[in-house]
């Protein structure tokens, strides 16, 4: 069941891009494979592209009736293709079902990737999800980071295992038919057609929207990912030259010709909050630099920050809240 050559040719240039360490050497890569068509064309794709080279994993989660059949399907399916694969089962802990069974995923596929060895992990994420998660996180109101949305390379969470998704630039339509090609059957989730899901209103929402031009948005996620990195680079070195921390109080020293964008120095002091074990959201980043740069005293999110001259010198102060000063 070989694909067809220029959609290999497609693939590996995709993939390269993004771990261009495998295009030369001994590398293997680990394969999300859930069994639904998008996996399904993953696997295909990646095989194609790493003859001997790719191994894949299924997760079951258990949460409904059939799943272990599902996984031996998807087990049988690598067979056919001479791929070692691996069946993972979890218990998802209660609470968010979607966020837990995610979390508890990406932590045994992380320990199975560094068991065998493997460079990275890839994950089936196409542009339809790209563009499905963009419109959510602009309908909650995201920031630049939250609409850059799937970011194709970066980190199994909690993890230093490279994280690829190769096939952000593929519709799932095209991987449809690439599964359909090989003969194989995809496995059908429920869960997909659940309306009690956001995800799954969106969805079927943008399926009536014929106007949306989903490789122009793929793009515009892509702008939107590097001008966050850059953004990301400048709170980086804001932070450093300008946060000083004794272990109590995180003193921000704003200066005439430093960044005076709301946006830069409320991504600073969010990772002033982070010294102190704290986290807030961008929104209440740049609303505290908002008020500070007012001389407006402000207490939230655990600490209590305020505006000080010391020698003549603007300094942002934190500190917990509730904390008595010795001095």
């Amino acid at each position: 069941m070989p694909v067809a050559p220029e959609l290999l040719d497609r693939f590996r240039a995709d993939l390269f891009t993004l771990r261009p360490q495998l295009k030369a050497g001994a590398d293997k890569l680990g394969i999300a494979l859930s069994g639904g068509g998008d996996s399904l064309a993953l696997l295909l794709l990646a095989q194609g592209a790493l003859p001997g080279r790719v191994e894949a994993a299924t997760v079951d989660h258990q949460l409904r009736e059939g799943s272990a059949e599902e996984a031996e399907l998807a087990s049988r399916y690598c067979a056919q293709i001479d791929v070692p694969h691996r069946i993972l089962k979890v218990k998802v802990p209660d609470g968010n079902l979607q966020s837990q069974a995610r979390a508890a995923r990406y932590r045994v596929l992380a320990a199975w990737c560094e068991e065998r060895g493997l460079s990275g992990l890839a994950t089936a994420h196409q542009l339809d999800d790209q563009a499905e998660t963009f419109f959510m996180r602009l309908n909650r109101g995201s920031g630049l980071g939250g609409l850059a949305s799937i970011r194709a390379l970066s980190n199994v969470p909690e993890t230093s295992i490279s994280l690829v998704r190769p096939l952000l630039a593929w519709k799932r339509e095209e991987l449809a038919r690439i599964v359909k090609t090989s003969g194989w059957e995809a496995i059908q989730d429920p869960s997909n057609s659940n309306t009690d899901f956001d995800r799954v209103r969106m969805r079927e929402n943008l399926a009536r929207c014929d106007w949306i031009d989903l490789d122009a948005l793929g793009r515009s996620a892509q702008h939107l990912a590097a001008a966050d990195a850059i953004i990301r680079d400048l709170i980086h070195r804001e932070f450093s030259d300008h946060v000083s921390f004794d272990g109590e109080e995180a003193r921000y020293s704003i200066q005439q010709n430093g960044a005076a964008a709301s946006l830069i120095q409320g991504g600073v002091i969010r990772s002033i909050f982070g010294l102190f074990g704290l986290q807030v959201n961008q929104r209440v980043g740049s609303g505290l630099a908002t008020n500070l740069s007012r001389e407006l005293k402000t207490n939230i999110g655990g600490l209590q920050a305020e505006v000080l001259n010391r020698g003549g010198e603007t300094v942002w102060t934190f500190r917990r809240e509730n904390t008595r000063r010795t001095s």
